[in-house]
Parts: structure tokens; C-alpha cells; sequence
């Protein structure tokens, strides 16, 4: 659910701040544990490092991110695949595939 139009987008009042602060430029990022703070037009062109749980992400603001929230760009899960035995049939053939492709070329 988004937040009521009369509160207006949350805009964490220390990053704005630390923006304000920095030079136009500079490719030092700053860091932010706020996830949940809306990207304004004033972040367009600075780096930040977002907090993930874990790490810190770099996310380097453009003009199409004006209006989404810094943990959309900070994933806090990491996707490894999908698939069980099956899935690993098919990569085994396939290596085997490539194994025998790169004998053939070397006979040749």
C-alpha cells in the first residue's frame, strides 16, 4: 500500500542532507540504511551504497529511478536457479556436449 497523499513521499532527512553536502561529481557513495526512503530528483547523479542485510549495494541514481524506493534496486535475497535432478542432467549433458566438441576440434 502506498503512503497517503497528504503525508507525501518519506525522504530520509540525513541523506537528503548528506546529498546536499556533496559535490556534484564525486563518485564516492553514500552510505544509507534506508531502504524504504523515496528517490528524489536532487540523488539524480550520486552513488549510493544501500544496505541489504548484509553488504552494501552501490546503486548509482538516474532520472528513471525519480520516485521508486532505494531497496528496489538493493535485492536482499540472492536467486541461485531453479531445477533438481533433472536440471542437472541437462548441464551434465551439456558439458559432456562441449567436452566432446572441444576433442573433435583438437583431432582435427
Amino acid at each position: 500500500m502506498s503512503r497517503s497523499l497528504k503525508k507525501g513521499p518519506y525522504i530520509d532527512e540525513r541523506l537528503l542532507k548528506k546529498v546536499k553536502d556533496k559535490k556534484p561529481g564525486d563518485k564516492t557513495p553514500i552510505k544509507t540504511w534506508s531502504r524504504s526512503c523515496t528517490i528524489t530528483p536532487e540523488m539524480v547523479g550520486f552513488t549510493f551504497g544501500v544496505y541489504n542485510g548484509r553488504k552494501f549495494i552501490e546503486v548509482y541514481v538516474v532520472e528513471e529511478m525519480v520516485g521508486h524506493k532505494f531497496g528496489e534496486f538493493s535485492l536482499t535475497r540472492t536467486f541461485l536457479k531453479h531445477g533438481g535432478k533433472i536440471q542437472k542432467e541437462l548441464e551434465q549433458a551439456a558439458k559432456q556436449k562441449e567436452i566432446d566438441a572441444s576433442k573433435a576440434a583438437k583431432e582435427a
